[in-house]
């Protein structure tokens, strides 16, 4: 008792509050206000540029892809009565061009849409750099104990050049089993991270949308199951994933054409278990995630300022109704003054100069900045990846296949809601009635056959019919040329004919060979699509990736080569034209005996496997391997030299037993000539 007398216990709610004050007083600090201040701005121009030139855009491309009108156009029908109705030209230009990316970059069996190779010189790494001078040496000096005094120039020229071709194939070797390894890491990376879900939902963006974005690799916590004592069991783990960027939610600044060299946002709607997960976790700032966690739910989309109900609808989505459930956040990537970091808490060993500006990546949250990091990039990128279904010079974004066919998509629409309504109006006869001369109650609504009207006699002595029939005249024919016509520019502007989906086949693709033609001829402008991928997104990407292993793996045996290129999606065309010729190649030494002698059969049975790589079934059962086709070839030899061993103990045997009968042949001859020659001789003398 006496010591709690001593020692005040404060309440929980007590600290709490005191807590919440410190981190008040914390924020409303000049420089902290600074740096809360500086990503504001950069969210107000941002939000300015994109709402001024590209956030409308976005809304068309995907109420065009939706088959939805706006607000102003469907009033605009509605006062004019008539068809609503809405010809989907770019929602089936969109699916065509998403169908046939994704079949392109994911369609390909086991292939991916990437790979890595070394460089034709590559780096020489300190293991395998002793190892080759320890082998120059074992041979220069065998050399000079073989050569003795008679060793001159032209032979140590000579033996240089061995030893140095002999480094280069060894030194490729091992560079090429290095990159194997990497590559196969990587693929693991990339499929344990989402790569795979995250191009799906890519693609479907850039053939919607003028831009789409990709981001990773980002390093996030996760919970897996692991094998352990007693079976499997949940375990934390740090793992690098990749994102499919929304396009709403991703903003630039209005200067420069790359996303690295500029500052970029992405705005986030955290639920309160991402924002929990942020306790305890290196780079928040804990005091203001706790205050954040206690005032979740108030105004948690107001402090943005940004109208996006047309977003929302657009997306299924109400986020007025969420409030409560979700805050949004802004995540900044810029080059922040560093005494602005360093009053904010960074370390003092991390900025070495405060007047200069760093790489950083800023979390805020109603104004109150939550999170401030240098970028851990060594040259300051930025996980981001933007490229468009045909790109523009000098712009980020550029054109999607709703840009290219927006005009011809309006004209299908006025000349299909034209064709409505005129064969609604042709449909039948239009009726004129004099109801002067009517009686009164008649419905003239009411029309069927041998129905009795009566009729009243004029006033004024008109002879006239009291009811006129007409049949207006129907324009359909022109208003569905006008409707081809405006299909077929569509076509041409988007390079994606309608025979990709299988209608409308010309002539010249009624043949296989000219569809073939066709399809080939139109494959031309996604290749250039597949090559926007290639060089944006999946190139740097996967560039950033391997250093990112070469920094950070412990394996020493994936370090070395440091100039890997990698070939992105157009390593599918390259596939492609090994395919054709490795067939011509095998048709080749099928038919020639002298390229059958040449290759043998281990080398055709290889190119056997290689074409037969892509087909489902195991590959082991229809063409053997390598080493199986050697190892078979070694025991039918050991069975013919045993063969021609057994035929030539034979051929031996049979030659000794008649050598053996020949010499008791002439033993008996000679026996018989000797008897002969006894019984000629008197008394046997």
């Amino acid at each position: 008792m006496a010591l709690q007398a001593l020692i005040p216990v404060a309440s929980a709610s007590k600290l709490e509050r005191e807590a919440l004050a410190a981190n008040e007083k914390k924020q409303q600090a000049p420089l902290i206000v600074g740096l809360s201040a500086h990503v504001r701005r950069r969210w107000e121009v941002m939000r300015d540029h994109k709402k001024e030139d590209i956030e409308g855009r976005l809304t068309k491309a995907a109420r065009a892809r939706n088959m939805q009108y706006s607000a102003t156009k469907m009033a605009e029908i509605k006062s004019q009565g008539g068809s609503e109705i809405f010809m989907g030209i770019v929602s089936t230009k969109c699916r065509t061009a998403t169908a046939w990316l994704r079949d392109t970059l994911l369609g390909t069996g086991d292939d991916k849409p990437w790979s890595i190779s070394a460089t034709p010189i590559p780096d020489v790494p300190p293991d395998l750099m002793d190892r080759l001078q320890g082998i120059m040496q074992q041979n220069l000096m065998q050399f000079y104990a073989q050569g003795g005094e008679q060793v001159d120039e032209s032979n140590l020229k000579q033996l240089a050049s061995g030893m140095k071709d002999t480094a280069m194939r060894e030194l490729k070797h091992e560079a090429e089993k290095r990159v194997d390894r990497m590559e196969n890491k990587m693929e693991d990376q990339l499929v344990e991270g989402g790569f795979v879900k995250a191009l799906f939902e890519f693609t479907n963006d850039i053939a919607t949308y003028p831009f789409a974005a990709l981001k990773g690799p980002v390093p996030r916590k996760r919970l897996v199951l692991e094998w352990a004592e007693g079976g499997l069991a949940p375990t934390e783990t740090v793992r690098d994933e990749w994102e499919r960027v929304d396009p709403y939610k991703f903003y630039w600044a209005p200067w420069g054409d790359d996303i690295q060299n500029m500052p970029i946002i992405e705005v986030h709607h955290l639920t309160r278990e991402d924002i929990e997960a942020m306790i305890g976790v290196e780079g928040y700032d804990e005091d203001a995630v706790r205050a954040l966690l206690s005032d979740f739910g108030v105004g948690g989309f107001d402090w943005l300022d940004h109208d996006d109900d047309d977003i929302e609808s657009l997306e299924g989505k109400d986020f007025d109704d969420a409030t409560d459930d979700l805050v949004a956040a802004i995540q900044l990537w810029d080059s922040i003054p560093g005494h602005l970091l360093l009053e904010w808490g960074l370390n003092k060993k991390e900025i070495e100069d405060p007047q200069k500006s760093y790489p950083c990546e800023v979390w805020m949250v109603n104004n109150t900045v939550i999170k401030a990091v240098l970028n851990y990039d060594q040259l300051g990128r930025k996980p981001y990846y933007v490229t468009s279904f045909e790109k523009v010079p000098g712009r980020i974004d550029g054109n999607g296949v709703a840009d290219l066919c927006m005009d011809a998509q309006s004209m299908c629409n006025a000349a299909a809601r034209s064709l409505s309504n005129n064969m609604g109006i042709s449909s039948g006869p239009q009726v004129g009635v004099n109801v002067s001369r009517l009686p009164a109650g008649e419905d003239i609504t009411q029309m069927y056959p041998w129905k009795i009207w009566q009729f009243q006699q004029s006033e004024f002595g008109d002879s006239s019919p009291p009811m006129n029939f007409f049949q207006p005249g129907s324009n359909a024919a022109e208003l569905m040329g006008v409707f081809d016509r405006f299909m077929d520019i569509a076509d041409e502007m988007t390079g994606i004919p309608k025979y990709m989906t299988g209608q409308h086949v010309p002539g010249a693709g009624r043949t296989s060979s000219g569809l073939s033609m066709l399809i080939s001829n139109a494959g031309k402008s996604i290749k250039q699509v597949i090559a926007n991928i290639d060089h944006d997104v999946l190139t740097p990407m996967l560039e950033r990736q391997y250093q990112r292993n070469l920094r950070y793996s412990e394996d020493m045996d994936l370090v070395g080569d440091v100039q890997i290129i990698a070939k992105g999606a157009m390593s599918l065309v390259v596939k492609e034209a090994e395919s054709v010729r490795k067939t011509e190649f095998l048709r080749l030494v099928l038919e020639s005996p002298v390229a059958q002698q040449i290759v043998g059969l281990p080398g055709t049975a290889e190119l056997m496997r290689d074409l037969a790589g892509n087909l489902n079934g195991n590959i082991d059962r229809l063409v053997p391997s390598r080493e199986d086709i050697e190892k078979k070839q070694q025991e039918q030899m050991m069975m013919q030299q045993q063969q021609q061993m057994m035929q030539m103990q034979m051929q031996e045997q049979q030659m000794a037993a008649e050598q053996a009968a020949n010499l008791q042949e002439d033993g008996t001859e000679m026996g018989g000539r000797q008897d002969n020659f006894m019984a000629q001789r008197p008394n046997g003398k």
